[in-house]
């Protein structure tokens, strides 16, 4: 169940007019962060992230995350964006994003997966979603939605911010928060930063699931 196109769908970082020279320098004062984690002792110096709470009334979906150094924990919020958290559990729960890589992923900013091609370009059968966008900050942890240039393009890839990404805001559907283990994402595979952040033997997703409460 896996559809390609010839348009990537990222974060626009680099190349990308509309976001041009203040996300640029964003890029080079997060790249400015601690290294690539190489031991549990090490992990353990990353504070876990601070989840907004949701408000009064708004019903949670836990959903849990198993990498090979162990498991991440997420809280999705389908008040910011029903539809994104819709597809993103039916593809879990599908079993879609078993084995898929991380792709891309930059130091201090993001790491990105959901292509089952491991291209960047590639994406599920079910058609694209349209723009869930709200003014929600990017913040350490949060989940957002990876696209092309066109903002109704988001279908299955999605992105883990390592810092703060204000300059994200408004522009990437924001669909959940990682509640536990994000000393395991900081433990992903980075990527080459000449070539975009696109990783070579990249780490991969075991498994991931809505959460059994």
């Amino acid at each position: 169940m896996t559809k390609t196109s010839n348009k990537s769908k990222f974060l626009p970082l680099m190349g990308v007019a509309f976001v041009g020279l203040f996300a640029y320098a964003a890029y080079n004062e997060l790249t400015k962060s601690p290294g690539q984690i190489t031991s549990p002792a090490l992990a353990q110096s990353y504070p876990a992230c601070e989840t907004p709470a949701a408000p009064d009334g708004v019903e949670t979906v836990a959903m849990e995350m198993e990498l090979e150094t162990g498991t991440v924990e997420f809280e999705l919020r389908p008040d910011l964006a029903p539809k994104h958290v819709e597809r993103i559990t039916t593809l879990a729960n599908e079993g879609f994003y078993d084995n898929v890589v991380f792709h891309r992923v930059i130091e201090g900013f993001m790491a990105q997966t959901g292509d089952p091609t491991g291209t960047g370009m590639g994406g599920s059968d079910y058609p694209d979603l349209p723009a869930e966008f709200t003014d929600t900050n990017y913040q350490c942890g949060t989940l957002g939605m990876a696209r092309s240039q066109n903002p109704n393009s988001a279908n299955s890839q999605f992105f883990i911010t390592f810092e703060d990404a204000e300059f994200l805001n408004g522009q990437y559907t924001v669909f959940g928060y990682v509640t536990d283990g994000m000393e395991h994402i900081h433990q992903i595979k980075k990527g080459d930063p000449n070539r975009n952040g696109m990783v070579v033997e990249p780490d991969k997703i075991v498994s991931f699931r809505v959460k059994d409460q």
